[in-house]
Formats: structure tokens, C-alpha cells, sequence
């Protein structure tokens, strides 16, 4: 599937409240939709001139709604998906905040994991050996990649309020539109 337009994109978004990362929902806490929200909610904070990172952080688990049960491929798949609305850098955090697990498990091996990532991290290739590390680390968008997946772990808490699906629209039409300017 690919998103053609940021309403097509809205109803995917909404369309996620009560769809879950696990298709028996024996996954993550909260759902989709709610944890779309609050991992953006986390990067606007951390971030709040970065809107491509934000937006990354709306769309990354897109994957898990448009093809269920597939935790290895669902970053390439939601990655995809959004390539030609939300432009490459959207794209590439997407496909990245699943090597960004792989590479923190490398180098904080004592970080904790919800049970669901400890579980899908084997699925998604396991940890990263010191040389897929090194190369990891060298990308130029990892570190973007990294703070990511610090808000998706983070972005799992039942009942936090973490604002409504569309607040997002204004900051996904300018991403979508390429008009913004990253330091205003």
C-alpha cells in the first residue's frame, strides 16, 4: 500500500485506536494509535524544530496495521507506505528505528526492553554484532534513528494523554508539503 494524500493517512492513523503491534494483543500496553501519539508527543518535546522526526515517530509502527504479525518486516513495510507523502528522511527513521533497537541492545546491553521488543528483537535479526554496530553508528541518520526508538520504548504507557490524532494534521501537511524550515 502506498499513502497518497495526508486524509488517506489521517484514517490510517485513526484507524489504528484499537488495532495492537501483536495480532493476539499479547504485545505492548496500549494500542497502536495511542502509542503513535505518545512516541510523537515524546519527540516534539525532545525535539520540537525536528518535524520530520516527530512525524517519524506518528507513522513508525504503520507497518503493524497494514501487514499484522509481520514484526520483522513492519518498519520496511511502513516505511513504504508513507515514502511518498512524507519524503526520504521520514522514510529512512521509519525503516531505522528497528536497527536503532538492534544497535542499543548491542551497546547498552543491560537496557530494558517491553516484553513484546525482547521478543521481536530475535525476529528482527537480534542484536547487532560490533561491526553492524560500528556501521550503524556511522550513518548520518542515526543518532535521529536512536532518539526515535528511545520515544517508541518510552511511548507505551496505558492511559497517558498524549493530545489527539488530529493536532498531528497542520504538522503533517507541512512535512508532506516539504514547506517548513527545521529551525523555526
Amino acid at each position: 500500500m502506498v499513502i497518497g494524500c495526508v486524509e488517506e493517512l489521517m484514517d490510517l492513523l485513526r484507524a489504528c485506536r484499537g488495532a495492537w503491534d501483536a495480532p493476539d494483543r499479547g504485545g505492548d500496553p496500549v494500542d497502536l494509535h495511542d502509542h503513535a501519539l505518545q512516541t510523537a508527543a515524546l519527540l516534539r518535546r525532545s525535539h520540537p524544530f525536528d518535524k520530520e522526526l516527530q512525524v517519524a515517530g506518528l507513522v513508525h509502527d504503520l507497518g503493524h496495521l497494514l501487514f499484522p504479525g509481520d514484526d520483522a518486516g513492519h518498519a520496511r513495510h511502513g516505511a513504504e507506505a508513507v515514502r511518498p507523502l512524507l519524503g526520504a528522511r521520514v522514510t529512512r527513521l521509519v525503516r531505522l528505528h528497528v536497527p536503532a533497537k538492534r544497535y542499543l541492545a548491542a551497546v547498552e546491553p543491560g537496557r530494558a526492553l517491553s516484553p513484546q521488543s525482547a521478543l521481536t528483537l530475535r525476529a528482527q535479526g537480534g542484536v547487532m554484532s560490533p561491526a553492524e554496530a560500528a556501521a550503524f553508528a556511522a550513518d548520518p541518520d542515526a543518532a535521529a534513528a536512536v532518539t526515535l526508538r528511545q520515544a517508541d520504548d518510552a511511548g507505551k504507557v496505558v492511559g497517558l494523554d498524549a493530545g489527539v490524532m488530529e493536532d498531528w494534521r497542520p504538522v503533517l501537511e507541512r512535512v508532506a508539503a516539504g514547506a517548513y524550515d527545521r529551525t523555526s
